[in-house]
This record gives C-alpha cells, structure tokens and sequence, in this order.
C-alpha cells in the first residue's frame, strides 16, 4: 500500500514537473555599466541573463527581473563581442541596441 501510494506520488510530481519546463529560450549574459532605463523600466548597472523570446527581453539580475518588447533582428555577420549602445536623453541614459556577441542577433530598442 505505502509502495503505490509512493509511486502514485512519484508519478504526479514528475508530471507537474514537465509542465512546469518553459520552451526553449535563447539566453545571453550582458553587462550594463551603469544605470538605464528602457522604454520606461529601469535597469541599475550589472551582469543579466537575457532571455529573448519573440519580440520580448527579460532582463534577470538575481531574483530580480524585468520585461521589455524589443525588435529581434538577424544580421548578416556573427558579432564577435556583446556591445551595448547607450544613448543620452535629457539627462537620462537609455538603451538603443544590444548586439550579441557570438550571435547574428541584435536586439533593438524604441
């Protein structure tokens, strides 16, 4: 009796576990070196894990994140190295494209 209830128990968490399992996701790491904000959500300077899923970036900073929409777009060269482009506006530093290194991609930002 113990031994099925076990298994019965077994067999509804792996269940739950599979389901739980997001689709593939393409992540990258990207240091930001100071401050930003980004169509609005602030961003403090450190190393993320970027997630980029169809037209959208989750910025992950420890247990913290942050969605932003982005433009996803393919390129014809491999970039050798992540590049940032920062741009100044009224006193405020934003985002305008990240391209990452090792990558076609490059992730844009309005």
């Amino acid at each position: 009796m113990l031994i099925r209830f076990v298994l019965a128990f077994s067999l509804v968490a792996l269940v739950a576990f599979a389901g739980s399992i997001p689709a593939k996701v393409a992540t990258y790491h990207v240091t930001l070196t100071e401050s930003v904000s980004i169509n609005g959500t602030a961003l403090k300077a450190g190393a993320y894990k970027v997630a980029v899923n169809e037209g959208k970036v989750l910025f992950i900073l420890d247990k913290e994140s942050r969605e932003v929409p982005a433009k996803v777009e393919t390129g014809t060269r491999k970039y050798s190295d992540t590049q940032v482009q920062y741009e100044q506006n009224g006193g405020q530093t934003t985002i305008k494209e990240i391209c990452l290194g090792g990558t076609k991609t490059r992730l844009v930002f309005n």
